[in-house]
């Protein structure tokens, strides 16, 4: 057996799905090869954020969006330091230090840090009862809120905006969702299927204000105690609000690591490896920028994670390569599909099928002979198919004709 104290030090700072998922797929290919230290900022082991929305609207529970115990870590014999989130990084000596005072030492080190919610710079952005959607904690805040009852008011509208409203509105709170922009999920839908889920929405009871701008979160007042009590929109309409959730996006977390003096941009700068400027240390997740992209999605951290667990196992023959992406939303009973390049360019054509009676709206992008877009409403079984045509750029002049109407015509047809 291999001395434990002979074996290289591998220090990861971020407990969330990107790290855990990188040291997952390291433990796969070189099980032995480090001494594994993780530093977390929350007093738990690794949970799925994807599913907070769920949690929050009753539908699973913590147990249920657990990855990995405190029991995992001791069986894989990682050192877990939950709750202890680094604070400082000292490339010279190679060590880390940690709120609590405490040290480690490393050989290499992955910062896996994650994101934070954008909280909009407006006047009592800082009142109680104003929160972000991104932690177990925030989701107890909104639960003891929804607990007492009253008006939510929900700042985004878009996929994680859209997914509290509709929690909070289960839980029995009035519910608005204010969006900037004039269609919901702008960055994912086109304006229709954007209208769609509009109407979708207030059939359950929501409230959705487009177009409309923040100006600043107004205290109860009659209590003095700093607490939320209305939201105010630059057009002087005023929405009363026991709790106000920012949605308007996140940031990656790139403090520590710009502390650190390694290069940041919009997020710490990797290359095809997931390297950092600095030799020994790497990073994954939405921390991190790739050939000028960030990431918030699942599926290009998990293909990051493999990426660089291979380089730390010292298998260095995969690079990160950058590909289309996908969205699927169903909450309210609306399910809707997003993937790829739905705007499309000047010479772009579009396939659309639009089936009101059914509630089915369907657009395809094409470029030439190739799909480079879809968005579905209503109908969105064949996503995966269209998805797959997209990544392998595949010619579709066969099947063009009978292309809205799914895999299993066009199949028939070819």
């Amino acid at each position: 057996m291999t001395d434990v104290s002979t074996k290289p030090r591998l220090v990861v700072v971020g407990n969330g799905m990107a790290g855990m998922r990188t040291v997952e797929e390291l433990l796969k290919l070189a099980p032995d090869l480090y001494r594994i230290t993780v530093f977390g900022a929350e007093p738990y082991g690794n949970y799925n954020r994807v599913l907070l929305s769920p949690l929050l609207a009753g539908d699973k529970g913590v147990d249920e969006i657990m990855i990995h115990t405190r029991a995992w870590y001791e069986q894989h014999g990682i050192e877990l330091h939950a709750g202890d989130p680094v604070v400082a990084i000292d490339r010279g000596r190679r060590i880390v230090t940690a709120r609590s005072g405490r040290q480690a030492a490393y050989d290499r080190l992955l910062l896996a840090t994650g994101s934070t919610p954008f909280i909009l710079p407006v006047p009592g952005s800082d009142l109680d009862g104003v929160v972000g959607f991104r932690d177990l904690h925030d989701v107890d805040t909104m639960l003891a809120a929804a607990h007492r009852g009253g008006g939510a008011v929900v700042i985004g509208g878009g996929l994680l905006g859209l997914e509290a409203a509709h929690a909070l509105r289960r839980r029995g709170m009035d519910v608005t969702v204010v969006h900037l922009a004039a269609s919901l999920m702008n960055q994912q839908l086109d304006p229709e299927a954007g209208r769609l889920l509009k109407e979708s929405f207030e059939r359950a009871g929501l409230r959705i204000l487009l177009g409309a701008a923040t100006r600043e979160i107004v205290d109860e007042g009659s209590a003095g105690e700093g607490r939320v009590g209305a939201v105010r929109l630059e057009d002087g309409r005023e929405l009363p609000a026991d709790l106000v959730v920012m949605a308007a996006g996140v940031r990656p977390n790139v403090a520590l690591a710009r502390a650190a003096g390694l290069h940041v941009e919009r997020a710490i700068v990797v290359d095809d490896t997931l390297q950092t400027y600095d030799p020994r240390i790497y990073a994954v997740g939405e921390c991190v920028q790739h050939r000028r992209a960030t990431f918030g999605l699942v599926a290009p951290v998990w293909e990051q994670a493999r990426v660089c667990a291979a380089h730390l196992a010292g298998s260095g023959h995969r690079r990160y390569v950058q590909a289309a992406t996908a969205t699927r939303l169903k909450v309210s009973g609306t399910d809707l599909y997003s993937a790829g390049d739905i705007a499309g360019g000047t010479d772009s054509e579009e396939l659309v099928l639009r089936d009101a009676s059914r509630g089915v709206y369907k657009r395809l992008v094409l470029d030439g002979q190739r799909v480079t877009g879809a968005v579905l409403y209503g109908d969105v079984g064949d996503g995966p198919w269209y998805f797959d045509l997209i990544q392998r750029g595949a010619d579709i002049s066969a099947i063009r004709d009978h292309l809205l109407f799914g895999r299993a015509l066009c199949e028939q047809a070819a």
